[in-house]
């Protein structure tokens, strides 16, 4: 029997998740605003604080980022002196590393960061929260 469009539109993971991604990204972005950041910036310079000197592609590998995405990103944020490359014996790698600049944004945003972060979990539940926790992880692996 096929699936009928009804079902589809009830039904489709893929449209549950992009409705709650845009929702908690929303929430992110609006509390990391006034530093001119969004959340998938702040997680790109995670990524690069925890690595100290990382490669784009390690950073797309660990946060699922597009190449052409990642370096409009990465653009972005070493004019805005974020971030800065760092030279490679293989100059396409590109490795950047954060900036003083992009150490102390992430030590201003941090209570914004946690005031998102609450409303996320108001909005969602910690019973959520724990399975997109654990979901994530399983995710990972599979990368």
């Amino acid at each position: 029997m096929a699936v009928s469009v009804s079902q589809i539109a009830n039904e489709c993971i893929a449209v549950r998740l992009r409705l709650i991604n845009r929702a908690v990204s929303n929430i992110y972005d609006d509390a990391l605003r006034p530093f001119g950041l969004k959340v998938s910036q702040m997680n790109i310079l995670v990524v690069v604080s925890l690595r100290k000197i990382v490669r784009p592609s390690e950073i797309g590998e660990v946060l699922q980022i597009d190449r052409s995405t990642l370096s409009r990103n990465i653009d972005r944020m070493k004019s805005r002196d974020w971030l800065e490359s760092i030279e490679d014996e293989d100059a396409r790698a590109q490795p950047v590393r954060l900036t003083k600049s992009g150490k102390d944004l992430l030590k201003e945003v941090s209570p914004a960061w946690e005031e998102a972060q609450a409303q996320a979990t108001e909005l969602m539940g910690d019973k959520f929260i724990a399975s997109v926790r654990d979901t994530a992880r399983q995710v990972s692996q599979l990368s």
